[in-house]
């Protein structure tokens, strides 16, 4: 048995959600629901016979029987209209807005702690790019104090929504940065970049600290970017890390699977990736309690 899905929102995002949603052998796209009728997004559902709706929450809420779990791929302020009664109905949250709404979750770092919560914020695109090189980071150089995540992002992925929730996308992206390394001082930066042809994502992540142990970073970045290859095999370290003085660089790429946008929006693959990683994550923690229930212990006599 799949796990039953419904994406809602029809962009870039929920779409690349979709490709991967559908290659998935643990995961079924059972609703597909956006608010234009004439949407790019809606006619691909349509194309590959999702049931669509045209209603938004609207009709996510029509047909909860058809779903468990939901990807949110609309906007900050929608996730936070709709998330409460989505959870509040039983239904699992995977937001991939950045809207501060729900567990912050990078996979490859704490995604089995949270196989039980009602909503799990993948952060952004950014955050899931530049979170495990900077938790890596900290952990071999504790005396971090400051750091910085600077991503480039091409035009043409860079959505309605993702444009809107610039603000979100940043403060939520620095709250995660400090959450999973412990420092305090952030920043995190996007830029949008309109060249052609497009660019691919890039992501530049600095630290500052008095001292630095570059073998032991060099070690811990390989374990952070193998982990990450098992679900996004184009993310690669394109600068070596190395030390300028007091500060610690190095730059990664993501070239995206091609899903639905072409290969350079590595910003889609690293999200939708995460994403749905955590939703075959949780499909695989009910099979396992499904089959294997819990076994009722003897009550204790009373004297």
């Amino acid at each position: 048995m799949k796990l039953r899905t419904a994406i809602i929102g029809s962009g870039n995002i929920g779409c690349d959600v979709l490709c991967k949603v559908q290659r998935s052998a643990l995961l079924e796209c059972t609703l597909f629901a956006g608010r234009n009728a004439a949407s790019p997004g809606l006619a691909l559902a349509r194309s590959r016979g999702i049931p669509v709706t045209d209603r938004g929450a609207e009709g996510l809420f029509a047909a909860l029987d058809s779903f468990d779990l939901v990807f949110d791929a609309t906007s900050s302020a929608a996730h936070q209209a709709h998330a409460p009664a989505l959870q509040a109905a039983g239904k699992v949250l995977i937001n991939l807005t950045p809207a501060p709404n729900g567990a912050l979750c990078v996979p490859s770092l704490n995604g089995d702690a949270l196989l039980a919560a009602g909503n799990i914020n993948m952060i952004t695109c950014s955050g899931q790019a530049s979170i495990p090189i900077a938790q890596a980071m900290t952990a071999a150089n504790p005396e971090i104090h400051y750091l910085e995540v600077v991503s480039s992002i091409s035009a043409e992925s860079a959505g309605p929504a993702t444009r809107l929730n610039l603000n979100h996308y940043i403060e939520t992206t620095e709250d995660a940065l400090r959450q999973f390394t412990g420092c305090n001082r952030v920043k995190a930066i996007l830029n949008i970049n309109p060249a052609k042809p497009n660019v691919y994502m890039q992501t530049a992540i600095s630290a500052l600290a008095e001292q630095h142990d570059l073998e032991a970073t060099r070690s811990a970045i390989a374990g952070a970017v193998a982990r990450l290859r098992a679900a996004v095999p184009g993310y690669d370290v394109i600068v070596e890390p190395h030390v300028t003085g007091d500060r610690l660089f190095t730059m990664v790429r993501v070239t995206g699977a091609g899903d639905y946008l072409d290969p350079s929006a590595g910003n889609l693959d690293i999200i939708t990736a995460a994403a749905t990683r955590m939703a075959e994550a949780i499909a695989r923690d009910r099979t396992a309690r499904d089959s294997h229930p819990p076994v009722a212990q003897p009550m204790e006599s009373v004297a």
